[in-house]
């Protein structure tokens, strides 16, 4: 027992003057215990400052936060050590990168009696590691940024262990691409069969060295001259570890001494062919196709005419050579040649001019350079002249120009040239009290004679109109087509706003009269929207941006016709933009709700189903009906995303009610644009779960009028899913019984306007009756919309209607406070209203 607390002593006194280690014990709480003088030499703390707090304070802030020391002892806990390294606290504040070791201290049973944690302060070592990754780091980015030599490391097999932008530059691998390949790749085949790459590497590996330089080879098979040093690397044991290999392109320097050689070769020949090389530049410059002239300052005569400047302006071919050029050329080209070759120049200065000329050849286009220059051997000056035919290059320039500024079909301006005419004509009349009016032209139902057509008779038809809209417009006045069939005009210095109006009625009138063109007979109208400066805006962009909108607002109000610019138009736009981005919103949100109307059968007794209609209730501006946002919606293309939500919160309403009721839902035309139409909507009733049968799909009969056969085609692809189609409006429009032939409809519905008047009107009866006679004989069912009154009802049932809705019977409202099949039908209930005043008005 003696001997133990003499070990226990020894240990202790053994820990006690350790001074480069901090060793200590925690208690299972992590409160220090004692300290050694190693502990307050890293930490700073005496033993009576330190013991009993807890070691989490040589933690910073941000560690103890995230409970590291806590979780550190866990560690020690569980798997008997934790040991880390890290920057540590000292009393002070001051941190020093430590190694710590946390060993769990049990006794014989297992019981956790503590903690010992060695600390050894190792910020000296921690620094010099830094600072060698740092040297690492900057030698490796002083390697890779050499770009004129290829440096790069080998292994002892000599594969390319890494490569830099010199390297890759070089050779025109790239690392990924070479790294782990043999660098015999580099040498042509022929040196491969040689060996060399082999041999360079054993002369570095016996000598330490391998010098030399030859061909290698790039990774496009090109070659080039290099020079190349292979150096063996060895590690501190002397033990070698590869190869450091250097390439550089020396293939301009080889070319330089190869070239002086053969200057040297040259010098030595010179005399003997200084004879040969003169009748070499004599043919030379005879043969160029240039007018070349030379002519001696000091006398005025001609020292050097070649062949083509003497076919070119002397008569007959005649030389000029040792003449004057008054003696020897025609007045007209002697005093041309004269004025360039006399014109105030500085030894050495080109002057370049482009002149039309009248030659032996016509009328040219010569571009000549004139240049002052000084025979070395006798300071005598001589003026050479240089004259180019550039008559064929100025003709393709002036085309291209004319191609980049007009429309290839029509040769009209395009838009480019349009918009600087334009910024022209607003620059001119600036100040002037002109007024320069601006023409935003669109052809209507062009599209039609394309489709019907094809788009080569359309191209015919687009040159023709063209020439009759051109010959109603004055000479200084501009026409320009902006693409497809878009044109636009600039009216310069008028002086009325009339008269700009008078121009545009008589474009319509020009082109109102049909086109005859390969047999055909074809017409077409046009919409116009004028806008004019200073009046409404003196900005080209916005000019234009103001002409658009009143060209749309002409076709608004029925096309063939024009309109001039309203600053209600720019109101009307932003607020449709302003509409757009709310709709958008209401979108994201769910602001768009339905509303449900009921349907009912002969005698108002039973509901057979309900017609969807949409309402937006916007955050500010209250419930906003559907004839305010559905035309925007389909101008902006927002209506298949607002389709597809009415669609699917339809068919997921109606999938709730427990009811067989159908639900009626309205589609635009526009969404038959989309080829996606009919998988959105056997989509929406999956979603749903809802049957087919109980959905009815509304249709105008403008679908059928845009590109029928393909809009028949998607009617019958969603009749086939089992939905019901419903044909709206019938006797509205451009009715037909063609239609109800080319599609089997299942609901024809009357419009209210026919309900309305039917009371007063020989004619709106005539058509009731004649829709629900043929839709009897088809065995198709009929709605009359709009039924406010009992004797309306009455009379409709008289003339075979089989079902009604309006407000005699219900308004539209939400899906939870609809009309429903055990509710009293008000229709039944109430008085029709007293003569003489208005029933309730229809709704969207």
């Amino acid at each position: 027992m003696q001997f133990i607390d003499d070990s226990d002593a020894m240990y202790r006194l053994l820990i006690q003057s350790v001074v480069d280690y901090a060793i200590y014990m925690l208690t299972p709480e992590g409160i220090v215990a004692n300290w050694n003088p190693g502990a307050q030499r890293a930490k700073g703390y005496t033993a009576e400052e330190i013991v009993g707090q807890h070691f989490s304070v040589f933690y910073s802030q941000q560690e103890r936060d995230r409970d590291q020391p806590s979780q550190n002892l866990e560690t020690a806990r569980r798997t008997g050590r934790f040991e880390d390294e890290g920057w540590r606290l000292k009393k002070d504040g001051s941190a020093f990168w430590a190694h710590v070791v946390i060993d769990a201290v049990r006794d014989a049973d297992g019981k956790l009696l503590g903690f010992a944690k060695i600390t050894r302060d190792c910020t000296e070592q921690q620094k010099l590691m830094l600072a060698q990754q740092e040297q690492e780091r900057r030698f490796r980015f002083l390697v890779q940024g050499v770009s004129d030599y290829a440096i790069y490391m080998l292994d002892l097999g000599g594969h390319v262990v890494n490569w830099n932008a010199g390297a890759e530059r070089a050779k025109g691998y790239k690392e990924e691409e070479i790294v782990g390949q043999h660098f015999s790749v580099f040498y042509t085949p022929e040196d491969q069969a040689a060996g060399l790459p082999a041999q360079g590497l054993e002369q570095a590996r016996s000598q330490g060295r391998f010098h030399a330089e030859g061909i290698r080879q790039r990774k496009d098979g090109s070659t080039f001259w290099t020079s190349v040093v292979i150096d063996a690397i060895h590690d501190d044991d002397g033990q070698m570890i590869g190869f450091a290999k250097i390439t550089k392109d020396i293939t301009e320097k080889r070319e330089n001494e190869l070239q002086l050689m053969e200057a040297k070769v040259l010098a030595e020949q010179y005399s003997v062919e200084m004879a040969s090389l003169s009748r070499f530049l004599d043919s030379v410059i005879s043969n160029i196709p240039a007018s070349v002239i030379v002519k001696d300052v000091r006398s005025n005569k001609i020292l050097l005419a070649n062949h083509q400047a003497e076919t070119l302006f002397v008569p007959n071919g005649g030389s000029m050579v040792g003449k004057l050029l008054c003696d020897c050329l025609p007045a007209e080209s002697a005093a041309y040649i004269e004025q360039q070759m006399n014109q105030d120049l500085r030894l050495g200065q080109v002057r370049t001019v482009e002149t039309l000329v009248h030659t032996n050849r016509g009328h040219k286009t010569l571009r000549s350079r004139t240049v002052l220059n000084q025979d070395p051997g006798n300071a005598s000056e001589y003026v050479l002249f240089v004259a180019e035919d550039v008559t064929v290059e100025l003709a393709a320039n002036a085309k291209i120009h004319h191609m980049a500024h007009h429309d290839a079909l029509t040769g009209l301006p395009n838009r480019v040239l349009f918009h600087e005419r334009l910024k022209n004509a607003l620059g001119d009349a600036e100040g002037s009290g002109k007024i320069t009016a601006t023409l935003c032209l669109d052809l209507d139902d062009f599209k039609n004679i394309n489709d019907a057509l094809g788009h080569g008779f359309g191209d015919k038809l687009l040159r023709v109109l063209s020439a009759r809209l051109r010959a109603e417009l004055r000479e200084h006045d501009t026409l320009a087509r902006l693409g497809g069939d878009e044109f636009a005009v600039i009216l310069p210095e008028l002086e009325t706003a009339e008269a700009a109006e008078l121009t545009a009625q008589r474009l319509i009138q020009a082109i109102r009269p049909a086109f005859l063109i390969e047999g055909h007979s074809c017409s077409v109208g046009v919409s116009i929207g004028i806008a004019l400066s200073p009046e409404d805006h003196n900005n080209p962009e916005q000019l234009m941006g103001y002409a658009d909108m009143a060209l749309y607002e002409a076709k608004r109000n029925g096309r063939n016709r024009f309109e001039r610019f309203k600053f209600q138009l720019d109101e009307a736009a932003r607020y449709r933009r302003t509409m757009e981005t709310d709709l958008r919103t209401a979108l994201h949100f769910g602001h768009l709700q339905l509303h449900y109307q009921p349907i009912v059968t002969q005698c108002g007794e039973e509901i057979s189903g309900y017609e969807a209609l949409l309402r937006w209730r916007h955050p500010t501006k209250g419930t906003i009906m559907p004839s305010d946002f559905i035309p925007m919606a389909e101008e902006t293309g927002l209506i298949h995303e607002v389709g597809n939500r009415a669609l699917n919160l339809a068919c997921q309403e109606a999938a709730s009610w427990g009811t067989e009721q159908t639900v009626s839902v309205n589609l635009s035309p526009i969404q038959f644009k989309n080829p996606g139409l009919v998988d959105s909507v056997a989509l929406a009733l999956a979603d749903a779960g809802l049957s087919p049968s109980r959905l009815e799909l509304e249709i105008t009969e403008s679908v059928l009028l845009d590109n029928s056969d393909e809009n028949v085609n998607m009617l019958r692809a969603l009749k086939a899913l089992g939905v019901a189609i419903s044909l709206d409006d019938f006797g509205t429009g451009y009715s037909s019984l063609g239609y109800l032939r080319s599609f089997p409809f299942d609901r024809i519905k009357i419009d209210m306007s026919f309900v309305r008047e039917m009371a007063h009107s020989k004619e709106a009866l005539a058509i009731i009756r004649a829709i629900t006679g043929m839709s009897n004989s088809l065995m198709i069912k009929t709605t009359a919309e709009g039924v406010e009154t009992v004797e309306q009802m009455e009379q409709l049932i008289s003339e075979g209607c089989s079902h009604f809705q309006g407000y005699f019977f219900g308004r539209p409202m939400p899906a939870d406070k609809r009309l429903q099949q055990d509710d009293p039908v008000p229709a039944l209930a109430r008085p029709s209203p007293p003569k003489g005043l208005p029933g309730p008005q229809p709704e969207d």
